[in-house]
């Protein structure tokens, strides 16, 4: 495992549930763009690489999906999710470029909303935690009245 890789696995390990899907999203459309360059390129390898990347990760995406507790959202998600698989498998067969723009565009509002979920779940954290300059002076308090 290169550092690069371990460095991913570890960030990934730490991550909350919602940070994992923004990761995976981010991977989902990079592997896309990947793919779409490889076409131009004419390198059809690098293609079904990045093309099979970008389908195992809306595939676990796709069976990662509670359908009972997710309501409407994950009705919706399983219809999205099966409709990128079914695009993504005219990449391979055409050597088109199209559908892997077509997902990666639907993927985009995905992206920006577990981001923005990313972030405000990390303001709350802060939120929460003690401020350590007040907690200090606090203490400072303490002693000097002891």
């Amino acid at each position: 495992m290169n550092r690069t890789t371990a460095y991913l696995a570890q960030e990934l390990a730490a991550a909350s549930p919602a940070k994992r899907v923004a990761m995976l999203i981010d991977r989902a459309i990079g592997s896309l763009g990947e793919a779409v360059q490889a076409i131009e390129r004419g390198d059809i390898q690098a293609r079904w690489n990045a093309n099979q990347r970008a389908s195992n990760i809306i595939e676990t995406l796709w069976r990662t999906l509670d359908l009972e507790k997710g309501g409407e959202i994950a009705a919706n998600l399983d219809k999205l999710y099966g409709f990128m698989l079914d695009r993504l498998t005219q990449v391979d067969l055409k050597n088109d470029p199209a559908p892997a723009r077509e997902v990666a565009t639907l993927l985009e509002p995905l992206r920006r909303s577990w981001h923005e979920l990313v972030q405000r779940e990390a303001q709350a954290a802060a939120a929460q935690r003690p401020d350590p300059a007040a907690g200090a002076s606090a203490d400072r308090r303490l002693v000097v009245s002891a």
